[in-house]
């Protein structure tokens, strides 16, 4: 063995403590930290050392070269994307993934699966979805989506007596796959597929809205006779939009389609009693997406798809080697995914959904909601913001009143930057700014800092 490594094998124990001290630090210091790092130019990048020096060195290094440069992501008040931190069980479940090491996606060594599959069936408890739907973790909303149409795909080739598993997307001929205001991972899924990003029809939404208009669906449905894929909204991005989900799942009487539901976050609003008639509907979908490093507040990466066509999964994704598991009525998990190695991602979810139940992770939820809430009603209040959107869940859409313009934006949010962090979209042709609130560990102190730093900005820039 490399005499280093066996040094650092020797000292293992003091090592994890090093770096549980370090993990510690970072911790205890997110509400002191600049949310977003101030940007500099990068230093040259080193040469690989020859000689390697040592854990320890390899931990200096990091702390001195890279940790002052990282964004704290993990606080209260990085409103951007949309982006939970990691609640202290999922933080130790995690941690645990590594140590375990365990790739889960083999019948031969099984316990990782078994407990995939527990945690998914609590999540589909904690969602309000039937066991008619089976799940598997994967790595983020874009390959859930990805896995959920390619499944449609497969649908698709079901009901044209072919199979683009075997004979290629080609042999589908032009595709249809219909949507109000689909999130951008939707026309990736399509492009990697190769069904496609022109096969995306937008379909006209409601008056001021998002969510899409049922009855222009309806007529869009019509229009082309055919078996034909819905992708359905959640939650949309700018404003938490949700479609009609109840009323687009009636469609199916009239008309054949698959119907994919986007719920990266939206399905979260099931937790709270106030909140939970938005996803009325969502056991209909025939694929789902929900993304966990969001509103589960576990560590990036994890999201799960569920899907009511087991079969067709495994038909898309099966895999054949002698080391493999057989397909069976229970497929291996390596059968369900694009990927063959599949670290145990459900550890950090199980961890946290057993250390706080459906009421803590209700908690986070409603406390991020009513957050979203409060920060609205202080930009609605000042002269110097506009709302284009009520506050539906827990993003807050807006820009400014006078002059909204890509570069004063970008400034404003440079400017706020150290105390705020807030992503750049465009609603309806309208430059503006977001707010997503996802973080266990946000407060209503944190929307205060947040509107006041919002505030100062805008008066610099003014």
């Amino acid at each position: 063995m490399d005499r280093t490594l066996a040094a650092d094998l020797a000292r293992l124990p003091e090592l994890l403590d090093a770096t549980r001290r370090a993990a510690a630090d970072a911790l205890a210091t997110l509400d002191t930290r600049p949310v977003l790092a101030p940007h500099g130019p990068a230093a040259p990048p080193e040469l690989l050392p020859e000689d390697g020096s040592g854990a320890d060195a390899a931990l200096a290094a990091f702390r001195d070269r890279w940790e002052p440069r990282l964004s704290a992501s993990a606080g209260p008040r990085y409103l951007g994307f949309v982006t939970g931190g990691a609640t202290p069980a999922a933080l130790a479940g995690d941690w645990l993934t590594a140590a375990h090491d365990q790739n889960s996606n083999s019948a031969l060594d099984g316990a990782g699966q078994d407990l995939e599959r527990e945690t998914v069936g609590w999540l589909r408890e904690l969602f309000g979805i039937s066991d008619a739907h089976t799940g598997t973790f994967v790595s983020g909303a874009t390959m859930s989506n990805t896995t959920g149409l390619a499944i449609a795909r497969e649908w698709l080739g079901e009901r044209l007596g072919v199979s683009p598993s075997e004979d290629g997307a080609a042999a589908l001929g032009p595709v249809r796959v219909l949507s109000g205001a689909p999130h951008s991972s939707i026309a990736k899924a399509l492009s990697v597929l190769g069904l496609g990003r022109r096969s995306l029809v937008p379909v006209p939404t409601l008056p001021g809205r998002e969510a899409v208009d049922p009855a222009a669906l309806d007529r869009a449905l019509a229009d082309t006779p055919g078996p034909a894929v819905v992708v359905a909204n959640a939650g949309t991005v700018n404003t938490v939009d949700f479609d009609d989900l109840r009323a687009v799942a009636a469609l199916k009487e009239r008309h054949d389609f698959w119907l994919h539901t986007d719920a990266a976050f939206g399905a979260f609003a099931a937790l709270s009693p106030d909140h939970a008639h938005l996803t009325a509907g969502l056991d209909a979908s025939d694929s789902l997406c929900v993304d966990l490093h969001k509103w589960l507040n576990v560590p990036y990466d994890s999201a799960v798809q569920f899907t009511r066509r087991q079969d067709l999964q495994a038909r898309v994704f099966q895999n054949a080697a002698a080391y493999l598991g057989p397909l069976g009525s229970h497929p291996d998990l390596v059968h369900l995914t694009p990927e063959n190695s599949h670290r145990l991602r459900a550890l950090a979810a199980w961890f946290t959904l057993r250390a706080y139940g459906r009421r803590g992770h209700r908690e986070i939820v409603e406390r991020d909601i009513a957050c979203a809430r409060a920060l609205g009603a202080e930009l609605a209040g000042d002269p110097a913001f506009r709302l284009l959107a009520p506050v539906r869940l827990n993003v807050v859409c807006f820009t400014l009143a006078d002059d909204p313009a890509p570069a004063r934006l970008a400034a404003l949010r440079e400017a706020a930057a150290a105390e705020v962090f807030v992503t750049p979209t465009v609603l309806a042709g309208t430059p503006a700014l977001r707010a997503a609130f996802s973080n266990w560990r946000t407060t209503q102190a944190d929307v205060r800092r947040a509107a006041q730093a919002l505030r100062t900005a805008a008066r610099e820039i003014a």
